[in-house]
């Protein structure tokens, strides 16, 4: 089993980050990167539960959601994930979308 606690703490900070994010900067694109963010995450969640599955879409439920959506995706994530090769690569996704959302 992986510790998953790297990526629930990165997730936990970036949404904490949105939550806190004045609503001109989830509009100038931080609020698309969560949810592009969550989409993967989810995608990702997905093909490891379900690997002959056409993974489904996260719908887009709003700027004002997309911090709840990734902490959804990555709890997700967090219950199916088997190495620590995956841990790594969903943790670097994740500090990477905070830092193109600016928050």
């Amino acid at each position: 089993m992986v510790d998953t606690t790297p990526l629930t703490r990165a997730v936990d900070h970036f949404a904490d980050r949105l939550r806190a994010a004045p609503q001109s900067r989830l509009q100038r694109g931080g609020a698309s990167e969560a949810l592009e963010l969550a989409r993967e995450l989810s995608r990702r969640a997905q093909l490891l539960e379900e690997p002959a599955a056409e993974p489904r879409v996260m719908p887009d439920a709003g700027m004002f959601a997309a911090a709840d959506q990734i902490t959804v995706a990555a709890h997700d994530l967090a219950l199916v994930l088997d190495d620590e090769g995956q841990l790594e690569q969903a943790v670097a996704l994740v500090a990477e979308a905070q830092q193109r959302a600016g928050v």
